[in-house]
């Protein structure tokens, strides 16, 4: 019975050690601006603070209009695209006819050669692959497949943390006032201490969510909570900032996502390897505090089963 409540005591004591909190949070207007404050307990339970301003131009312009994805509206898109392209260069020996039922578009093409009609549909077909890859990346999406090779819509999370990269400058200096760019593992523990004390919020599947739920950074920031797609990306962006030139790659396990860096491994540590680069991972999500190359029971055997996409952020 002893050992009971003493191993009982270990597994709270444990868990009490190993959960981040955010200690404060606030955001206060300043002009064109909003000043950001946050007080955290980092993975050694040492009290950290920063603050920082981001314009309102930022906060509220890039991703403005980033909504979930819908197939509807890619395929209007590209039918209006395509019917424009059509009317300027008509094909030739050729009459193309866009055919709406409910929410479906298709194309119908007659003509009295056979080949006409058949070189039609080849050049059509082109036209809306092209066009749907536009439309996607556009607004911040990307065709994705999941490791059991199930295809999906989803963010364009490297895409997003790249275009967030300019506006989160303003952490560069209150993170690198604390700890230095030299030691790359102090400037991503803490980094990502203070994602991980952000309040998590459940992630939607990928595969049929279609981005629901998914916070691009600055949104994250504003509204303080975020899933781990949401943190995994404000991560990248975050460590782009700070450190432009090293190598990253996102992660993605089912309902999960990690991040990995390009730094020489330590015993112990968990890694990927793409196209021969080896990346350390690291859990931002939250709440459990990991330090970098410590992630999770479940991350890791998701990772040693090979149960895994990953997307390199260079």
């Amino acid at each position: 019975m002893k050992l009971f409540h003493f191993s009982f005591f270990l597994i709270l004591l444990f868990t009490a050690q190993s959960h981040a909190a955010q200690l404060n949070y606030s955001r206060v207007p300043e002009g064109d601006s909003y000043r950001f404050n946050y007080r955290w307990t980092d993975q050694n339970q040492q009290n950290q603070s920063m603050t920082f301003a981001l314009t309102k131009e930022a906060l509220f312009g890039r991703f403005r209009d980033f909504r979930v994805y819908k197939a509807k509206f890619a395929e209007q898109y590209v039918a209006r695209q395509i019917k424009k392209a059509l009317t300027e260069n008509p094909l030739p020996d050729v009459q193309v006819n866009f055919i709406k039922r409910r929410d479906k578009i298709s194309i119908d093409i007659k003509g009295s050669k056979p080949t006409a009609i058949q070189s039609a549909y080849a050049e059509i077909a082109q036209m809306e692959k092209k066009l749907s890859q536009e439309f996607l990346r556009d607004n911040y999406y990307q065709e994705f497949t999941t490791h059991d090779q199930v295809s999906a819509i989803k963010p364009n999370h490297t895409l997003i943390a790249q275009s967030s990269v300019n506006d989160l400058k303003v952490l560069r200096d209150p993170i690198l006032g604390t700890v230095s760019i030299k030691n790359i593992r102090k400037v991503t523990n803490y980094t990502l201490g203070f994602i991980q004390s952000i309040p998590y919020s459940t992630l939607e599947s990928r595969v049929t969510a279609s981005g629901a739920g998914f916070n691009p950074p600055l949104k994250l920031l504003w509204e303080n909570q975020g899933d781990c797609d949401s943190k995994v990306t404000l991560t990248g962006a975050i460590l782009r900032t700070l450190m432009p030139r090293i190598k990253m790659v996102f992660v993605f396990i089912e309902q999960h996502a990690l991040i990995g860096i390009d730094i020489p491994p330590r015993d112990g540590e968990t890694t990927v390897t793409v196209e021969g680069t080896t990346y350390v991972l690291a859990e931002p999500t939250g709440p459990a505090m990991y330090a970098l190359g410590k992630i999770a029971p479940g991350s890791e055997l998701a990772i040693n089963n090979g149960h895994y996409t990953a997307e390199k952020f260079f």
